[in-house]
């Protein structure tokens, strides 16, 4: 006679069968779920997970293939594997060798602005200030003239009879201080100010607002480039935004140093009576050797006399030479964008090919620590070769 189950194992049995049932239903039938482009599920061998939505299942590797769903882009099969028992034997040595399938000359994408050169030939290492030793500003460059049919398309506008290139030093704006002898014999104070004011235009951002902590510190480190508004409060009753940076230039500067905020808007005030207010610390390609690429920001300016202004950070105490400012091409003629060209873009001429001798390299030192441009005006590029911390861009 069968021995009695306690009724507690008795009362699991009865529930084990059909749970089993249906999860070996569903191992078997959650293959026939399709992925979709905008599928918020996905389903496969033994597996579920939840996907976003607009998230391409398909698209999962290099190689864009419509049969990949793997990390590599392989393609994942639904059957079993095979025991070893059952498994087919491999071709023996002597057999015919296996032909590869041939891999398909796929052009490499590049943006419309980058050169195609080879890796060895734009990535090769280098010590910017030895290459730069044998560089000329060539401030006296002659204007350029643009070709009838450079892309993109423009329109060209009066022949420019003014000074294409301004400098000025933060003597010039902050006078009394020896703000221009301070800022270039001492990298300390140098560092101080960029980190001031890349902290308070950051923590002044709305749209940094929400990010976590550990993204703010890699933000804010000293080779990544940073941007948002140079504008402060036009109201004296708001409180003051450049709290850091009024600190940093008190300290250096004594009582009577401009606040944070004043000297934010008055290198902002150079940009004229229309500008955009954005501000980027560029730090750009700093040990390499790279083309130039000519553009403008906007290819606009407004009522004349909306200008970009950099302010230029020095790798060194004393340094006057090259690679610390944008290379310049002054134009001939204005340079206009097609109006429906959009504004936040920038006009990129790819195939121009300029010579050598037009190229402007605008020199950095004391009482020139800051250059004025309008964009119509001119092309420019990063510097084929940087020698610098940063460079500020107010626009």
């Amino acid at each position: 006679m069968r021995n009695k189950l306690p009724r507690e194992i008795e009362t699991m049995s009865s529930f084990r069968l059909p749970v089993l049932i249906t999860c070996s239903l569903l191992f078997h039938t959650v293959d026939s779920f399709s992925p979709t482009l905008f599928s918020g599920i996905r389903c496969g061998t033994n597996s579920l997970c939840i996907v976003r939505p607009g998230f391409s299942l398909l698209r999962a590797g290099p190689r864009d293939d419509p049969t990949s769903a793997g990390p590599r882009g392989e393609r994942r099969s639904t059957r079993r594997r095979t025991s070893s028992s059952t498994r087919p034997s491999r071709a023996s040595s002597t057999s015919r060798p296996r032909r590869s399938a041939p891999v398909p000359n796929t052009p490499i994408k590049r943006a419309p602005h980058q050169f195609d050169h080879t890796k060895e030939k734009a990535r090769s290492f280098i010590d910017g200030k030895s290459e730069i030793i044998g560089q000329i500003s060539n401030e006296d460059a002659p204007p350029f003239t643009l070709p009838d049919d450079v892309t993109p398309e423009g329109t060209d506008g009066e022949i420019i009879t003014h000074e294409h290139v301004s400098t000025y030093g933060l003597d010039d704006l902050f006078p009394n201080l020896d703000f221009s002898l301070k800022f270039c014999s001492n990298r300390e104070l140098r560092s101080k100010i960029r980190s001031a004011m890349r902290e308070d235009v950051f923590d002044s951002t709305e749209s940094y607002a929400n990010l976590p902590k550990k993204a703010r510190s890699m933000l804010l480190l000293p080779d990544s480039s940073l941007q948002g508004s140079w504008r402060c409060a036009d109201d004296a009753d708001k409180p003051a935004r450049m709290t850091q940076l009024t600190k940093v230039l008190e300290e250096y500067l004594g009582k009577e140093a401009p606040s944070g905020d004043e000297f934010m808007e008055t290198i902002g005030a150079l940009c004229g009576s229309h500008p955009s207010t954005h501000w980027i610390d560029i730090v750009g390609v700093l040990d390499r050797r790279i083309p130039h690429s000519w553009h403008q920001d906007t290819g606009r300016c407004p009522e004349q006399n909306s200008k970009t202004v950099l302010l230029g950070f020095p790798p060194e105490d004393e340094y006057e030479g090259v690679g610390v400012f944008s290379h310049v091409v002054k134009l001939k003629r204005e340079r206009l964008a097609m109006d429906d060209h959009p504004s936040s873009e920038p006009v990129v001429f790819a195939s121009l090919d300029v010579g050598e001798e037009y190229v402007m390299r605008p020199r950095f030192g004391r009482g020139r620590e800051i250059i004025v441009y309008r964009d119509v005006d001119v092309l420019h590029s990063s510097p084929d070769v940087a020698y610098r911390d940063s460079v500020m861009r107010f626009m």
